[in-house]
């Protein structure tokens, strides 16, 4: 059963997250400055093939943030939706969302990663058993990042010139092993995941709600809003733009643990939500 609680501005969970957040960006600025340790480096989700990985970034990652306006975004969004969301279900139950939509997020961007490397690792292996220049080509245009390194490009001009030597194919290899690597070696950091399950549950349980936002010059509806932004993070994670360093996948993945949970809550407990 739902808990009636008297509605507050900060209920106790969203507080404790805004608090708990806020100190942990804090302190990784301290740490930072003073160079002694880089908490995002350590307490970010790495791919679990990753030499970094820890199983308990699982949990870290989502308390930690790239930058001030990182932060910003996501500790508004968790304020905006989640105190709503909080009030209407009771802390406990708002946390087990928040948490279940955070980890959700993470397993899914982990299983498009996943996807991903088995490519590369196909393409590298392939490469390395016949290496040669239009076959680093191909590698080259499947990686948006290595497609548009500038050092890349200048590598296979010179490789061109001299296509029988060696040295190339020794460091064309170099390359096709880091494509690997960097794929399982960038930590992915941040609360978006669970802040778009909130997103997701705000739409949901009060899909009339007008919201009125600054980059629309008109008041949508929340279910709108909740349909188009998840359309433009389909979109944006399918496009891979190689400068885009955002995790698309991660955000529906929020959206879709949420959507799940609060249909078997809404079986559970028989209950309609307006």
């Amino acid at each position: 059963m739902f808990q009636q609680i008297r509605p507050s501005l900060f209920p106790p969970v969203v507080k404790n997250l805004l608090i708990i957040n806020g100190l942990c960006f804090l302190a990784n600025l301290v740490l930072l400055d003073r160079g002694i340790f880089d908490m995002n480096q350590h307490l970010g989700l790495y791919y679990p093939e990753s030499k970094f990985f820890k199983p308990y970034q699982l949990i870290t990652h989502v308390f930690m943030h790239g930058s001030l306006m990182h932060l910003f975004t996501n500790m508004f969004s968790l304020w905006m939706f989640g105190s709503q969301l909080e009030n209407y279900w009771g802390p406990k139950r708002f946390f087990i969302f928040y948490f279940v939509t955070a980890f959700g997020a993470a397993a899914l961007h982990v299983g498009v990663n996943a996807y991903d490397v088995y490519q590369v690792k196909s393409m590298v292996h392939s490469f390395q058993i016949e290496p040669t220049y239009d076959g680093f080509m191909k590698l080259v245009q499947h990686d948006p990042f290595l497609a548009n390194d500038s050092r890349v490009a200048d590598f296979l001009i010179e490789w061109q010139k001299d296509l029988a030597n060696p040295e190339f194919i020794v460091g064309a290899k170099e390359i096709s092993d880091f494509m690997v690597v960097k794929r399982m070696n960038v930590p992915v950091v941040g609360a978006s995941g669970a802040v778009f399950g909130l997103l997701l549950g705000f739409g949901m349980l009060f899909p009339n709600t007008m919201l009125m936002l600054l980059f629309l010059p008109f008041p949508i509806k929340a279910k709108y809003f909740v349909m188009l932004f998840g359309a433009f993070e389909l979109f944006q994670g399918l496009n891979n733009n190689p400068g885009d360093n955002v995790a698309h996948f991660a955000h529906l993945g929020g959206m879709l643990f949420g959507f799940i949970l609060i249909k078997i809550w809404n079986k559970t407990d028989r209950k309609h939500f307006y």
